[in-house]
């Protein structure tokens, strides 16, 4: 058990710490110029290891060190009150409210999208090139066009933000979704047609329960996918509140530190999602009968 766990933990431990050691270099690297024309014009020469530190610990660096985003997280997450304007728990929520309401609308509409793509052969060779293709579109183009619009008609809030989540998050689902209910071996088709079985009952019976997997696999995806939506939902709004607010507001000031910081409060909800929807989906796959890994 120590040894398994020990194999698993050291791959990873080395790839954080190389990436550790990289984002200092690169914060040297990218803030040393700025600081050498702030001593330059302060007159100062300071010994090599002062001027490493003082690239380190500048307000406003270029690249900001791990270290400075660690402390700045830890103070907006755990210091504030979880309804100041300043708290990333805060942004985090008003961002997860887009995300979830965008998800649940777009996983609706794949499992839709695929159902009738499997049972309806005209659908099959008409939708899908429609829905590939619609994927092409930046999402950076096509969100300032949603919200314009919706905008226009009097739809504003959180509508506009979670629409631009469903339309990252309902291909995933489709795809994902058509090879699992694609997924049954012929011979269980044949088995079903014996039992005289219809179009219907074979969906609920067979072709629905072997989607399962495939499901909760394309849903992980999608709920990431609906949380890049959600945050880029909030960039062309002027959103006073959410991770985009932060990172919009962050830019506007040059506040790099507080763009890291929520950037890492993304990724802590992006990864707890994923996480929520594994553990889900391996609860479903049990209640069904499923072995436990």
């Amino acid at each position: 058990m120590a040894d398994s766990l020990r194999q698993k933990l050291l791959p990873v431990a080395a790839i954080l710490f190389g990436i550790l050691v990289a984002w200092y270099v690169g914060a040297y690297v990218m803030n040393a110029p700025f600081q050498r024309d702030l001593d330059r014009r302060a007159d100062e020469t300071p010994a090599f290891s002062e001027f490493v530190v003082k690239t380190m610990t500048q307000p406003k660096p270029t690249l900001p060190a791990p270290h400075q985003v660690a402390q700045n997280f830890f103070e907006n997450t755990f210091l504030r009150n979880v309804t100041s304007n300043r708290s990333l728990v805060y942004h985090a929520w008003v961002t997860l409210s887009s995300t979830l309401t965008g998800f649940a609308m777009g996983t609706l509409l794949g499992i839709a999208i695929a159902v009738g793509i499997v049972h309806v052969t005209t659908l099959d060779r008409s939708l899908m090139p429609w829905i590939i293709t619609s994927q092409t579109i930046p999402i950076l183009a096509l969100a300032p066009m949603i919200i314009v619009v919706l905008a226009a008609v009097g739809i504003t809030g959180l509508l506009p933000k979670a629409l631009i989540s469903t339309y990252l998050s309902f291909f995933p689902v489709a795809v994902g979704m058509v090879k699992g209910l694609r997924s049954p071996e012929i011979l269980h088709l044949d088995l079903m047609r014996t039992y005289n079985a219809g179009k219907w009952e074979t969906f609920w019976k067979l072709r629905l329960p072997a989607s399962v997997p495939y499901l909760f696999a394309s849903m992980k995806v999608a709920v990431a996918a609906s949380l890049v939506g959600a945050i880029v939902g909030e960039l062309p709004t002027g959103a006073v509140a959410g991770i985009g607010s932060k990172l919009l507001n962050g830019s506007y000031y040059s506040q790099t530190i507080d763009m890291f910081s929520a950037l890492v409060a993304g990724s802590i909800v992006a990864a707890l999602l994923v996480t929520a929807v594994g553990i889900i989906g391996r609860l479903v796959e049990q209640a069904m009968g499923a072995r436990a890994a």
